[in-house]
């Protein structure tokens, strides 16, 4: 697995790239991305993993956002 944006992510880390991207609820993010609120939560409780084109997306979005400006 060389491209580290496919590598698992954990709940600590979901929850900084939520801030980074300025989501501030469960709710927010799975509008965002078409997910359910109750699926973020088991991802942020680590009971679930994030699936990884979730993690590689999320990623990507705060990588752009870092090179916009």
């Amino acid at each position: 697995m060389d491209d580290p944006r496919l590598a698992s992510m954990s709940p600590d880390e979901l929850k900084g790239l939520m801030r980074a991207l300025g989501y501030r609820t469960q709710s927010d993010l799975a509008n965002a991305i078409g997910v359910s609120r109750s699926a973020v939560s088991l991802w942020l409780e680590g009971k679930v993993g994030v699936p990884r084109p979730v993690a590689m997306l999320l990623r990507m979005l705060v990588g752009a956002q870092r090179r916009a400006f």
